[in-house]
């Protein structure tokens, strides 16, 4: 058996190993850019929905006020008809009709001035052994419709915020992945030893390819169309 026979013959050459260098040198530039430009939406859809919470919280808070107002302002209208139906009833008691009927009239008059809807249509379905409007199945609920309305839209789009957050450092620590790809890349030709650089291109192959398939499983941004960023305005 020959010396030739005998040297093994490395797995590369020196070529192949330059070109595949400069292939995978493109791949992960590429890659770095995209996973810097998709980062950088969710970090975009981040401060967006962070706003948008904000403000919807700041209407929510400024709506469940308002409602309190609306329901403290009810509870004063009601106490004073309270004091009507009083004088009412004493004027049925001495008889005297015509007064009775005067109050009637104040009652309707004041609770159509003063009172809001829901009290006013609380008062409707009030039944025999209630002693308030308020006792009505879920009136008080009804001041603070719009403001749990708001507040429950802040807090779902605080949320997708969070995630946006949170998916946006995910593709940063691919685009670290992807900076030490290129590292090892730019260092496999200090190796004057072919096994040497083929074990180092290796490696950094196997880190591009574990990046790339964890950038895979990362949510776009929402709504997200690379179509509308090409789309005459």
């Amino acid at each position: 058996m020959t010396e030739e026979t005998k040297t093994k013959k490395p797995l590369f050459s020196e070529n192949t190993i330059e070109v595949l260098v400069a292939i995978f040198l493109g791949i992960t530039a590429l890659l770095t850019a995209w996973a810097s430009w998709i980062g950088s939406l969710h970090g975009g859809n981040q401060a967006t929905n962070y706003t948008k919470s904000n403000n919807l919280a700041s209407e929510g808070n400024s709506e469940y006020n308002a409602g309190l107002q609306t329901y403290l302002s009810d509870l004063m209208t009601w106490n004073t008809l309270m004091e009507y139906t009083f004088e009412q009833e004493i004027a049925e008691a001495e008889g005297d009709s015509g007064k009775s009927q005067l109050i009637q009239e104040k009652i309707d008059s004041y609770i159509e001035q003063n009172g809001s809807d829901t009290l006013i249509e609380a008062c409707g379905q009030m039944t025999d052994d209630m002693n308030s409007p308020f006792e009505v199945p879920g009136m008080l609920d009804k001041y603070y419709e719009t403001a749990n309305v708001l507040l429950e839209q802040s807090r779902e789009i605080l949320e997708e915020g969070q995630r946006d957050n949170s998916h946006g450092d995910a593709y940063n620590l691919v685009n670290v992945i992807y900076s030490v790809v290129l590292f090892m890349l730019g260092i496999v030709g200090i190796f004057k030893k072919l096994p040497n650089r083929t074990v180092v291109l290796f490696i950094a192959v196997i880190g591009l390819v574990l990046a790339t398939i964890y950038m895979i499983t990362i949510p776009m941004p929402t709504g997200f169309d690379i179509g509308s960023f090409f789309a005459a305005k």
